[in-house]
């Protein structure tokens, strides 16, 4: 329950901050998908990068493992959520997979912002879906290296971070 307590506090907490490099920054070149895809969607994830502190041949060291997010609409509205694969669901049941393209650093204090092509899982909202851009993203960094050693493998870190999600279709 504590954990629960203290993850509501520090995605509050990281949803006021304002963001050094925010949705008005453009988005670089390396991250766009090809011409011929507009978007059609975007939505806004609060949740946690979950990285887990693994036995490696160069020793301990983190390892991302999977993001847990909610994801709103423009008003605050619930959407649907964000998880491992990686993959995003709408309430409709709409799910859609990404595989990253390209990255690129905007904020050094941030999880890269990135480009990930899509492939539909289902039919609904999100079955038109080519491409994704995650943009505008707060915290989710891999935990401090001395922090993952011989006594703490096996340990999961549950790190804050919010982001955009912009989805994209062929155009017609």
């Amino acid at each position: 329950m504590r954990r629960v307590i203290a993850l509501a506090g520090a995605l509050a907490a990281l949803a006021l901050v304002p963001a050094a490099a925010s949705a008005a920054t453009p988005v670089p070149d390396r991250i766009q998908p090809p011409a011929g895809h507009t978007p059609f969607l975007t939505v806004h994830a609060i949740g946690v990068q979950v990285y887990a502190c693994a036995a490696t041949a160069d020793g301990p060291k983190w390892q991302f493992t999977e993001p847990k997010a909610v994801l709103y609409g423009d008003r605050g509205e619930f959407l649907g959520s964000h998880y491992v694969g990686p993959t995003w669901e709408l309430k409709d049941g709409s799910q859609v997979k990404g595989a990253r393209v390209d990255g690129v650093t905007v904020d050094p204090k941030a999880i890269p912002w990135l480009l990930l092509k899509a492939t539909p899982l289902t039919g609904g909202t999100l079955a038109p879906t080519t491409y994704i851009q995650r943009l505008a993203t707060r915290g989710g960094l891999e935990p401090a290296a001395a922090t993952c050693h011989a006594g703490t493998v096996g340990q999961q870190r549950w790190v804050p971070y919010t982001a955009d999600y912009r989805f994209f279709k062929e155009q017609s």
